[in-house]
């Protein structure tokens, strides 16, 4: 499904940061509880046919969520979020790192770190993500392992589920 929504990827290397911008058909209120509810984050994080699955999840300034995508074969990329800057239906941050089931960094990888903010216009949302990574290698690292297009593939999967809350 291609939508007509806004989607706007960039890669500005030389601070070392993805910055995107996507709009949604929904209002404030359900895209900030699809990004901060771990019952509808695990709907849509993971890209298709991946699927995402909480194991804790505490919303708060030092909380955690610690979450597994598993693939079609069951096999499980465990990655944690350390809550570092909540401004209820505003900005939301956060340390973003893969790790084990347990929530033991994984060094192997880079963290990155989150600053995500919500406007309203209209019948419209606008997420506006900024992922600061330490050094260009980690940033590249990241490119290379896809992302790009499994945050897209993650982004239409929202959409399905605004879409399904419409009708």
């Amino acid at each position: 499904m291609k939508s007509n929504l806004l989607m706007n990827f960039t890669v500005n290397k030389e601070n070392n940061t993805v910055n995107v911008k996507r709009e949604f058909s929904a209002s404030l209120s359900n895209v900030w509880s699809a990004w901060t509810e771990a019952e509808i984050l695990d709907q849509w994080w993971a890209p298709a046919p991946w699927k995402s699955k909480t194991k804790s999840m505490e919303f708060a300034v030092g909380g955690r969520r610690l979450y597994a995508m598993v693939g079609p074969e069951g096999e499980e990329h465990w990655a944690l979020a350390d809550y570092t800057s909540i401004n209820p239906k505003t900005n939301v941050k956060w340390l973003d790192a893969f790790c084990d089931s347990e929530g033991n960094l994984n060094d192997e990888f880079p963290r990155s770190d989150w600053d995500v903010t919500f406007s309203e216009n209209g019948d419209r949302t606008f997420v506006e993500v900024a992922i600061k990574h330490e050094k260009l290698s980690d940033l590249e690292m990241i490119i290379q392992m896809g992302f790009k297009e499994g945050f897209t593939i993650a982004m239409e999967g929202l959409d399905k589920i605004f879409d399904a809350k419409a009708k």
